[in-house]
């Protein structure tokens, strides 16, 4: 028996072998299909102002342009979120330029419109003010994690697309009017989800604030 047991310890040991490591998953290029829906939605931000500005959207033919313009570029919107999903192509250009591109088109779209189209001002900085609201309370809980969008944000958002195009199309009279209660809804919309965004991000800060 103890032979048996002596044998045994003088045996050699089997060495472990160490745990596999996985491979990080891949980084996305900088210059993929997404990314460049950006980069093309901000370059037709100045595209859409130059052709507001420089027409006074006055003649009917300048008016369909602007829109063209906005609406294409308002596709990119949509477009370059689900590709960078789809496809795993979310980089740290398209997190910081996209929300750009986003604000850049729908701020200069809704001054063009209240300097030449009717869109009332109080509109404008009641939204303007929302958006770099929430732009700064982002930044404000951004250590402390991150505030999904909600399904508000996106009704908000296609309603303030869906708003400002009806205002850039040169609409006949009794049709035109439909435009300001969009955008009116598109307004309450707006309102409504920048207070539930300020109650999130006070309830993100606090749960951290609880956790350390």
């Amino acid at each position: 028996m103890v032979a048996v047991t002596e044998a045994a310890s003088s045996a050699p040991h089997r060495a472990v072998p160490p745990a596999r490591r996985e491979p990080p998953p891949p980084t996305a290029p900088l210059v993929n299909p997404a990314n460049a829906l950006t980069a093309l939605r901000l370059v037709l931000v100045p595209v859409f102002v130059w052709i507001s500005v420089a027409s006074g959207l006055v003649a009917a033919d300048w008016r369909i342009v602007a829109c063209v313009v906005f609406c294409v570029a308002s596709v990119t919107d949509f477009a370059d979120g689900w590709l960078a999903r789809a496809r795993n192509l979310v980089t740290p250009f398209g997190k910081v330029a996209d929300p750009i591109a986003d604000k850049a088109l729908t701020g200069t779209a809704l001054l063009v419109l209240s300097v030449y189209a009717g869109l009332p001002w109080w509109m404008t900085v009641l939204i303007l003010v929302r958006e770099a609201g929430v732009t700064v309370l982002r930044f404000w809980v951004l250590r402390h994690g991150v505030i999904a969008a909600s399904r508000g944000g996106k009704i908000k958002t296609v309603l303030q697309i869906l708003g400002i195009a009806w205002y850039l199309a040169p609409w006949p009279d009794p049709v035109s009017a439909v435009g300001f209660w969009i955008m009116l809804a598109a307004l309450l919309v707006t309102v409504g989800t920048g207070i539930d965004y300020v109650f999130r991000a006070l309830a993100l800060r606090r749960t951290a604030a609880d956790q350390s």
